[in-house]
Formats: C-alpha cells, structure tokens, sequence
C-alpha cells in the first residue's frame, strides 16, 4: 500500500446524473444519524455528561443533527491523563503499523465518501462540491501521512565519520492536544489528528461546537478499523469552559490548533506559561486568520477567468476558509469594468440550502451572521459602496454575496478578517502600489496575481510577503502534496500541513553515537 506514489483524491463530478442520485441518497441516508445522541469517548469508555450540546443545521436553525455531551473540566483532564498513560505503548507501535491504520481508514472513506460529504452540507452548509472537496482532502491527508512517516522512519542521511556508528532516529512527542476548525471540519480535523498518531502521540481531541457531528463519524471510523483505545480521546464541548484547562494541563506536549487569530494567540500565551511538574516547553502548531488579496493587473490573459477566480475565492463556502479572496486590488485603468464585470458574476450565484446544492449557503451561525452585517455596515460608514447583495436572506443564515467598492487600503474590511460573502474592491494606480497595498495587513496567508507580464509576475513572487502565492488561478483550493499550507505573520506558524516538513513537528530528533571498538 505505502509503496506507491502518492495520488491526490479525484472529485466527484455531480454533472453525471449517476453520482448526482448516490449523493441524493447519502443526504437521505445520513439523516439517521440526527436524532441520536454521542458519548464522549475515552480510553474506549463512552461518557455521557449532565449537560448537552445540540449541533444545528445553518440552513434550518431548527434542524437537530445530532447530540452530544458538554464534557466538564474533569472529564478533559481525564482524557489528558489517559492519553498519556496510553503513549508509553503507542510510541512503541512500529511506523509501518501506524500507517497501515490511515491506508485502512482512507479505504474506507473513499468508499463511503458521499455519507461524511453529505453531513457536511447540513451541519456546515457546505454545497455539494465543497463538501466533497473536504472529503477528499482528508482522504489525501491520510494517505500522504502514512507514506510519509514511512519515509522519515527509514535511515536517515548524516555525515559518515571512521570509527563511529551514528544514527538519527525521529521520536513522538507525548500527548497532543488536537482542536480544529467548523470550516474543514473533516479534512483540517483528520489532518491534524492523523499526523498527530501516525508519529506516535496520542491525542485528546476538542472538535468545534459548531461541527461535533463530522467528528464524531470520524471517531466512529477509528473504532471501525479497531485503533486502540486511548489513542485519540474524543472530548465535546465549550471551548472556553475546557479549552483552557486543556492547553494548561502539565502533561499535554502540544497543541495543534485551528482557528482564529485572537484564539491561537490565547492558546500560545497559555502554553508558553509553565506549569508546575511541567518538564517541557509546550510547542505550538498554530493555522489562523487570513486577510487574503487577489491582485488584477491591468494586463490579463484572460479577463473572464481573473473574474471567475476571484467570484469563486471569494464566494466559495460563503467566504468561510482563511484561504478566501476578501480583497481584490485592481488597476485603476480596468477598475470599473472590473467591477461591473464581478457584479454581473456574482449575480448568477444561487443562495440557499445546500442540500439542494445551491451555490451558495448559509453562513455558520447567528453570532457570525450578526459579525457579518456590522462589517458591512462599517464598510459603508467609511465610503464604501455595495454594489452587488449586502442583504440578509431568510430562512436560515443566509447573507447574499457582497460586493463593496471604493474600500480603502486602511479601512476596517480592508484589515480586519471577516470571515464571510463580502469582497472589497480596491483601486490602484499600478502595480506597485497594488503589491504595497497587497502586504499591509498583518497576516500573511495566501495571494493571487493575475498578469500575462513576466516582469511584474517575478516581482510579485519575490516580494508578496504569503505562505501559499498563485499565478493567474484563485488563491482557494490548495491540494495536499501539491501545495503545502501554511502562513506568516498572523496567519499562524506556516505549518506547511499537506508538505513534507509537516510531521517534523509533531515528533524530535535523536542522535546517537557509538565508538566502534576492535
């Protein structure tokens, strides 16, 4: 199995009336799974607390799809207890038997693909090909880790010296604790999760209160393949009530977060702070925000593609992945046609349940439809003008695509994450100055430039200061292998997820010597 070369997942083509009906089925069939309740699961004990969370379907607020325990503090620090005393025999599973776990549960997956895509499109408003998307990428994940490991578990290259025998051999680090995002609830939290085992550590995992039911089906898929138990430790619930005390406690190694920016500089803070009994520093994988710009030059190969790829980055699942374009710099010379032209594509979009399969869905929930409508609020306040959407739809948490021009470089949308369907349109006189205006937020994440000149397309791989950088394609959808993901700046600690630098961190390296005596 790890002896082939790694291939990413095809995605699923929903114009063949044949898959179109088995995705119909999977959302008919995934529908079981909403009126049951989900323990907590640690060391392979189901727990069931006081306190319960209902997680909810964006696009019908009143739709349960699923429910699941409010873990206490000391359910999660029982969960950090039994991980670590599960580490002492995980770490000493072979590599090669941690990899056949990920190529057995990426099995799996594939053939089930369409029942983990269709939770995504109730519980996350994902449409189809987004939820699709995130499947496949944690199918790829899987697979990519499991070869890897295999990789770094081979002889290592160090130099050659007579008379001695040298080795370095890669070691797991403990107990890791593992929180992912509502936003690839799937592929970031099997990522993560997956990395975090298949070196060697054990994990507590704290999946998002917006997205506890994906999560569970892939806690279930760890049980299927027969993970010992205790390897990953399921604990549900408030980020703020256990989250704390999770990152705090003494014998958790790592925390491996995703999210937001505010909330990973919370988690850095706490776990820089030693604890008493704490033998380590606590290291931190941290993926954050993304204030991500699209730069149009006024010379394009294409004019229409510039415009789909900017539509579709920005509008993609809402606007809800770090990776979004929520700013588009434009060469003043193109500026109004540029504009005209986004409106009339974004016109053509659809919005609504995505479980018909509209383009585009509900936003996650009230608080962030809320966040959402005061952004463009203050956008206007500042001399912005909406010139497609700005309006709430009803039903569930629908926002219709926004598109706002005249944003200033400084202004509010122009810096601060929204995390939404809002793009800003900013003028430039050149190129130059779209570069300048393109690096003066604080993150760092990803970037597009669509040019057809040489000249300005090197200058812009040089000095656009972003993790992930594209020429003349949208700056979503980066593919694991081929485009390993991370950021600067704020946008976390450019983890390189999907790369091969990635599991470097969730492991450290041991030299060893020995003289060779005659």
């Amino acid at each position: 199995m790890g002896n082939s070369k790694f291939k990413n997942e095809p995605f699923t083509d929903f114009t063949d009336k044949k898959n179109r009906k088995a995705f119909e089925k999977a959302l008919e069939e995934v529908k079981a799974r909403f009126s049951k309740e989900y323990p907590l699961v640690i060391g392979g004990e189901k727990i069931y607390t006081e306190e319960k969370l209902r997680s909810y379907n964006p696009s019908n607020p009143d739709e349960v799809v699923g429910t699941f325990q409010k873990a206490t503090v000391e359910n999660a620090l029982f969960a950090v207890e039994t991980a670590h005393a599960k580490f002492d025999e995980w770490k000493r599973t072979s590599p090669k038997k941690r990899a056949e776990f990920l190529f057995k549960a990426a099995k799996i997956m594939r053939k089930r693909k369409h029942i983990f895509s269709a939770m995504m499109v109730y519980e996350e408003g994902k449409n189809w090909a987004e939820a699709d998307g995130d499947t496949a990428e944690a199918i790829d994940f899987m697979e990519f880790y499991a070869r890897e490991i295999l990789r770094y578990s081979e002889e290592q290259p160090i130099t050659k010296l007579q008379g001695e025998k040298n080795k370095l051999v890669y070691l797991p680090l403990g107990v890791g604790l593992v929180i992912p995002p509502w936003n690839f609830p799937l592929a970031i939290l099997v990522g993560m999760t997956t990395a975090s085992i298949v070196t060697g550590n054990t994990v507590v995992l704290k999946p998002s209160s917006d997205s506890p039911a994906i999560a569970q089906m892939f806690i279930e898929l760890m049980e299927e393949i027969k993970l010992p138990n205790g390897v990953i430790n399921f604990v549900t619930g408030g980020g703020g009530s256990i989250g704390d005390a999770l990152v705090q406690h003494h014998l958790v190694r790592y925390i491996s977060f995703t999210g937001s920016m505010e909330v990973g500089l919370r988690i850095n803070e706490l776990a820089a702070k030693n604890q008493p009994k704490q033998i380590w520093i606590k290291r931190v994988i941290a993926e954050m925000g993304g204030k991500d710009t699209i730069i149009i030059d006024k010379d394009l190969y294409d004019f229409d593609d510039a415009v789909a790829g900017t539509v579709s980055a920005a509008f993609g699942f809402q606007g809800q992945k770090c990776s979004a374009c929520s700013r588009v710099v434009v060469d003043e010379s193109i500026y109004d046609k540029f504009c005209d032209a986004l409106v009339s594509k974004a016109s053509a979009l659809k919005v609504g349940p995505t479980v018909d399969n509209n383009n585009v869905g509900p936003v996650i929930n009230a608080r962030s439809k809320e966040k959402i409508m005061a952004y463009i609020q203050v956008a206007v306040e500042e001399g912005g003008k909406i010139i497609h959407g700005g309006h709430e739809l009803p039903g569930g948490y629908f926002i219709e695509p926004t598109i706002i021009k005249d944003v200033k470089p400084t202004d509010t949308i122009s810096q601060e994450e929204i995390f939404g369907p809002v793009l800003a349109v900013i003028k430039s006189t050149d190129f130059n100055e779209s570069l300048k205006i393109a690096n003066n937020t604080m993150f760092g994440l990803t970037g597009a430039v669509y040019s057809k000149n040489k000249k300005k397309l090197d200058k812009a791989d040089e000095e656009f200061f972003v993790g992930n950088l594209y020429f003349n394609r949208k700056c979503t959808g980066a593919l694991v292998g081929v485009h390993p993901f991370g950021g600067f700046n704020m946008s976390g600690t450019d983890s390189k997820a999907g790369g091969r630098d990635y599991l470097l961190l969730f492991m450290q390296a041991k030299m060893s010597s020995k003289k060779i005596i005659k």
